[in-house]
């Protein structure tokens, strides 16, 4: 799996805590970089793999634009960037929240054109380094206020790409099912010549309302990290079908 080929290229991931959709190109020797403003602001945490990949944690806070700008800056235009990823906050698009949306509106009427915005920002980044990528929400309200996705998944539709040694979740194996066998539909916006990898489905716990998401109710930075947490089985997938 790994290639020291890979070790001078560069690949980007927008409000990434875990590292979970990373670790696949850390291990085939990529070099990763995960933003977020839940990391450090005092220092860069370093994660590193065998074949010289590795993962830098770094905080930014990517509502700010000057923030996405001076990310893009660092990377000389992308010349060493060979694919990218965003997961911009969904609170405030999700359907699943749509409850909540007159309460907000009436506080911010503008709220939900500032969160669409944000995951727009993404896309310009990316596409200006004309790389690969996707941008990640659950089904939302981004559907309406940019444009419709390109792709919709299941967790579960990519369970098969995680291996029977690594089937419980090493971070949260009491809240995520083995194998990634959960139902939650989540869309992808792509561009750049991405590539959507084959399903390899593994049988779902409980299609349409996953018992572990009964579990993750509240608004705790540590639940709403859980719920967020990227599929291991998607990331895996995602590597296979686009990694060089």
């Amino acid at each position: 799996m790994t290639n020291n080929n890979n070790n001078d290229k560069v690949v980007i991931s927008l409000y990434e805590f875990t590292g979970t959709a990373l670790i696949p190109w850390a291990k085939r020797g990529y070099q990763c970089y995960a933003y977020d403003i839940q990391h450090s602001a005092d220092d860069i945490r370093e994660e590193h793999f065998k074949g010289g990949g590795s993962i830098a944690y770094c905080h930014a806070d990517l509502h700010d634009i000057k923030t996405l700008a001076n990310i893009h800056a660092a990377f000389d235009g992308g010349e060493d960037v060979v694919f990218a990823m965003g997961f911009p906050v969904c609170t405030d698009l999700a359907v699943s929240g749509a409850a909540h949306f007159a309460k907000k509106a009436h506080a911010d009427p503008d709220f939900q054109t500032k969160a669409a915005r944000y995951a727009k920002w993404c896309a310009v980044v990316f596409e200006e380094w004309d790389v690969p990528y996707f941008i990640e929400n659950p089904v939302s309200r981004l559907s309406t206020l940019w444009r419709k996705p390109d792709h919709r998944f299941h967790p579960f539709e990519f369970g098969g790409y995680i291996t029977a040694n690594d089937a419980a979740h090493p971070l949260y194996p009491e809240y995520i099912a083995a194998n990634d066998a959960y139902s939650k539909l989540t869309c992808l916006w792509t561009g750049g010549g991405f590539r959507m990898p084959a399903k390899d489905a593994v049988d779902c716990d409980s299609f349409g309302s996953s018992t572990q998401h009964r579990k993750l109710g509240g608004k705790s930075m540590k639940t709403k990290n859980i719920r967020s947490a990227t599929p291991r089985g998607f990331s895996e997938a995602i590597a296979v079908a686009n990694a060089s």
